[in-house]
């Protein structure tokens, strides 16, 4: 993976489950020295392209959030399928679609840990920093669309003079740039956490939370500054717009981040 020759997914998502992961159905049946992986996933990046497959999957069905193990499944294995790589409004470059496993067996050593019921704790410790990675991506995308924008404005010309000019441009974009200086500076901060093995639960989903709200406010308001122009997809700042909205839902829902937070206070 480290090296590019496999691409790598994790299918935790299912039809029916959403953010709830202590919900999947997926079933991880041992059986002799092999599991029995029945169930479907969708929604899942690198899902078309992948080479392994992390499943979220419940090898004690009756035990809740302590019954889910995670357990790798190539992708040649005989059962597993993919479905249709699905059609997203944006990020289109990233391949997503569903996933399917009938009597999928895989050795029962492809458990990771060594250890059933411990799927849960797993994608919970690492969850926040994947919070954090969605928080940078906000952050580079606030600065892209106001730089862009600036200088779009600047070109531009309406009434006789640049659009920038303008005091509702200039305010707008004043406003912009404003939140893009401070949510580097808290961005930065919940780095520092992170590499000191001290960023928690909820500022990670503070940080995904806010960051993510902030990038399509901005996206917005910038979109708004190149008129019509701003909606042909051959603009950038378009393709900033599509690409943008999908972040306060994926890597748990910006809801889902909220009552998180609130579980600290």
């Amino acid at each position: 993976m480290a090296t590019g020759e496999l691409v790598a997914a994790i299918a935790m998502t299912e039809p029916g489950t959403g953010s709830d992961l202590q919900a999947v159905r997926t079933t991880a049946v041992a059986d002799g020295d092999d599991y029995v992986i029945n169930g479907s996933k969708t929604f899942i990046s690198n899902g078309y392209l992948a080479d392994i497959v992390v499943v979220v999957a419940k090898t004690d069905p009756g035990a809740g959030a302590a019954g889910v193990s995670l357990i790798v499944v190539e992708a040649d294995r005989a059962g597993f399928r993919r479905g249709r790589n699905l059609h997203k409004i944006g990020q289109h470059g990233q391949d997503t679609c569903e996933l399917f496993f009938d009597d999928v067996r895989v050795p029962r050593d492809h458990l990771l840990g060594g250890i059933e019921g411990q799927g849960f704790i797993q994608l919970m410790q690492q969850l926040p920093q994947e919070r954090l990675i969605l928080a940078v991506g906000a952050a580079a995308t606030i600065e892209t669309a106001v730089q862009l924008t600036i200088a779009y404005t600047k070109d531009r010309t309406a009434f006789g003079r640049a659009v920038f000019d303008f005091q509702n441009s200039r305010f707008t974009l004043a406003e912009c740039d404003t939140l893009a200086t401070v949510g580097w500076s808290f961005l930065d901060d919940c780095v520092d956490k992170h590499l000191a093995g001290q960023l928690d639960i909820a500022t990670a989903a503070k940080a995904k939370w806010w960051l993510t709200e902030q990038q399509c406010v901005v996206v917005d308001r910038c979109l708004q500054l190149f008129g019509g122009y701003g909606y042909m997809r051959e603009y950038p700042i378009a393709r900033l717009y599509t690409d943008s909205r999908i972040q306060k839902v994926y890597g748990g829902t910006n809801e889902i981040m909220k009552e998180l937070i609130s579980r600290s206070l």
